[in-house]
């Protein structure tokens, strides 16, 4: 699945994992929306959850500052998905739920959408990467296995109700 990443560079150079992703060429990265490849957008704000029937082949995530990730940052071109109830286990937001890293959104989107091999290989470049997979292994494999988003959010509404 090809990796793509709308790059705001509005938060710290030394924690963003987008940039690090890139550095070792798992992703690229776009300064503009025009430039970003057509795909499915993971989108926060998005109407209809991701799930397996959404695999098209290219997969984009916004990275920008938390404080800034608001609904009109997201005018991407492409089909846009949300991702389900999942924990962050990055350093910043250990613990909290839907507070991803931008590698951690697309290694969710990768499990979900059925290729697990390459989510781990992205997270295997940060020492937490792991546990994100680990804290999230029923979930996501639950996600995994649906058909289609009202499936995902079926199961997400068991978490949510916890």
């Amino acid at each position: 699945m090809d990796l793509h990443v709308r790059y705001e560079g509005d938060d710290d150079p030394e924690k963003c994992t987008a940039r690090k992703l890139a550095r070792f060429d798992l992703v690229d990265l776009h300064r503009s929306d025009r430039a970003t490849p057509y795909g499915v957008v993971l989108n926060p704000h998005a109407e209809r959850a991701l799930s397996p029937a959404d695999a098209n082949g290219t997969l984009v995530a916004l990275d920008c500052s938390w404080e800034s990730a608001g609904e009109a940052r997201f005018s991407i071109p492409g089909t846009h998905r949300a991702l389900p109830y999942l924990v962050a286990a990055n350093p910043v937001n250990f613990g909290k739920p839907f507070r991803l890293t931008t590698v951690e959104a697309l290694a969710a989107g990768l499990v979900i959408l059925g290729d697990r091999p390459h989510a781990e290989r992205l997270l295997a470049k940060f020492t937490w990467g792991e546990t994100f997979l680990e804290l999230n292994a029923e979930p996501l494999r639950r996600y995994a296995d649906c058909a289609d988003s009202e499936a995902v959010v079926a199961v997400q509404a068991e978490y949510l109700d916890r």
